[in-house]
């Protein structure tokens, strides 16, 4: 039986997930989920680098008008520049170094 974290590897390693589809394939459920999802990844991004692997991060950006946030393990809840809420959250998936 894998882990949590196990699992999440897993999945990143074969293709890019936002936080919501990580839940969701985890079939976790409830306010938390995207929260625990994102503490998760944090800690992932520690491990993979004595693994000769990395956390490819595509930033959140927004819908309205296009900004690019920061590549961070958060989900940001509004647009600095249009004060926005609809925002595309970032996704993630694991490489090998090269």
């Amino acid at each position: 039986m894998m882990t949590r974290r196990q699992r999440i590897i897993s999945l990143l390693e074969e293709r890019d997930y936002s936080p919501s589809e990580l839940a969701q394939a985890l079939g976790l459920r409830g306010k938390g989920s995207k929260k625990l999802v994102l503490d998760e990844l944090r800690a992932i991004q520690k491990t993979l680098k004595r693994e000769g692997k990395v956390l490819l991060i595509k930033p959140a950006e927004c819908r309205k008008c296009g900004f690019r946030f920061k590549p961070e393990i958060k989900i940001p809840s509004r647009c600095p520049r249009c004060k926005s809420e609809w925002i595309e959250e970032p996704r993630f998936k694991i490489e090998r170094r090269g």
